[in-house]
């Protein structure tokens, strides 16, 4: 296991970087180093942002200098073996597939040598690690689809990719969360808002959940996007044991 650097970020952050790949085990260090910040409610930080391979620390140099926090970063590392790191949820997004809402199905389809339903029973069938967000708001950058159903990008990306739509792309999946532009493979779309500004939390997944896509029809597609519109569809989500169960 590589010992964690220690990387200079700008004027008001740093980051600790555990390893030089994306993998499950490195996220579960990165959690477990958030989870002992937090605990140790040091002075001075105002935000930490997890990604694949590292933890960004934001801190107020007026209440804490780097080298102070840097130190006490240090000690940290000393005691992760002892977080506990509670189970992960599971986040259960309902997708339509196919049709308008997923245009590129059939291209996935034909390039994975698979029919449409098949694309869907591997897609369906994962349960995905979101390592970060990014990129547009509540973006979820996963982890574990099956290369089976790999799909290089768009050679000429879209202007405007509708929010909820679920997209490919080499050997990634994720949810576009606002209308945005794009060069994934679009195979599905929730009615689920991943994005909100009007909620109380507005960005719906968080780093070291999991997702798993539900697929549904046009009719479930319609009722939930209109609980959606009025707030009142609320994702299930279940500890990740319970779902392998």
């Amino acid at each position: 296991m590589n010992e964690p650097r220690f990387l200079l970020t700008g004027d008001t952050s740093l980051a600790v970087e555990f390893g030089n790949e994306i993998s499950e085990s490195v996220n579960r260090r990165i959690r477990a180093f958030n989870i002992a910040l937090e605990n140790s409610h040091t002075p001075g930080i105002v935000e930490t942002v997890p990604t694949y391979r590292s933890l960004m620390i934001h801190y107020d140099p007026a209440v804490i200098g780097y080298d102070a926090l840097k130190i006490r970063l240090q000690t940290l590392l000393g005691q992760l073996d002892s977080i506990d790191i509670p189970p992960s949820e599971v986040l259960e997004i309902p997708v339509l597939y196919g049709g308008e809402m997923g245009p590129d199905l059939p291209f996935v389809a034909q390039h994975a040598g698979m029919t449409e339903e098949q694309v869907i029973a591997v897609h369906a069938g994962t349960d995905y690690l979101i390592y970060m967000l990014g990129f547009t708001p509540g973006f979820t950058y996963l982890g574990g689809m099956s290369e089976a159903i790999a799909t290089p990008r768009l050679a000429q990306p879209r202007v405007k990719i509708p929010a909820g739509s679920v997209g490919i792309a080499g050997g990634q999946t994720g949810v576009y969360p606002i209308d945005s532009p794009g060069g994934w493979q679009l195979i599905g779309r929730t009615p689920v808002k991943m994005y909100d500004p009007d909620r109380a939390e507005p960005i719906l997944p968080r780093a070291g959940q999991y997702i798993r896509f539900r697929p549904i029809d046009r009719a479930e597609f319609d009722r939930i996007a209109k609980l959606a519109e009025k707030g009142e569809y609320v994702c299930p989500s279940f500890p990740r044991e319970e779902a392998q169960a």
